[in-house]
């Protein structure tokens, strides 16, 4: 059996709850005494204008990932949290190389289309023009990941609380 992951990327299409999720399995680590950090990929790419051959910021991201591991692994983080979106087999290793991490499990979040819908909707209720791109990317990006299948387990958290969620991916992930 191989070693226990020492990082989770939390995947999956907009909506579907990763940042709800991981700081959810952030909390089950605090309360199980692990030491860890959370990163937030949407935060350490958020920059305008994205260059045209690079329209997520991945090449951005993935550097301001690794600076912040860094700086986390320094000040003594064991395990890494992160939330967002791999869309492609060979950024896997990328995002492993960038954490620093021997084994980097990856949890894709999925939910039925009206809950993604409704989600979005609460979301993006003062931006009808952010509301419309979400929605179009939803099945556009759900699309990508159906067919990348990338990861090692898949949560449906259309009935499940972030907490729980969090909890099927700590026992996937042998945390």
């Amino acid at each position: 059996m191989p070693a226990a992951a020492d990082a989770v990327l939390v995947t999956g299409t907009v909506g579907v709850g990763k940042t709800s999720v991981g700081e959810s399995l952030s909390a089950y680590l605090e309360h199980a005494q692990v030491s860890h950090a959370l990163i937030d990929t949407d935060a350490v790419r958020r920059m305008w204008p994205s260059p045209a051959d690079d329209p997520f910021h991945l090449a951005l991201e993935l550097a301001n990932v690794a600076a912040v591991a860094a700086n986390y692994r320094g000040a003594g983080a064991q395990r890494f949290v992160v939330t967002g979106v791999l869309e492609r087999g060979e950024d896997r290793a990328r995002y492993a190389e960038a954490l620093g991490a021997e084994r980097l499990f990856v949890a894709r979040l999925t939910a039925d289309e009206h809950v993604v819908r409704r989600r979005l909707i609460a979301r993006h209720d003062d931006d009808p023009d952010g509301l419309r791109w979400h929605l179009a990317r939803r099945g556009e990006l759900e699309a990508i990941l159906d067919a990348a299948q990338l990861e090692d387990v898949l949560v449906d958290t259309t009935r499940l609380s972030p907490r729980d969620a969090a909890e099927r991916i700590a026992a996937s992930a042998d945390w």
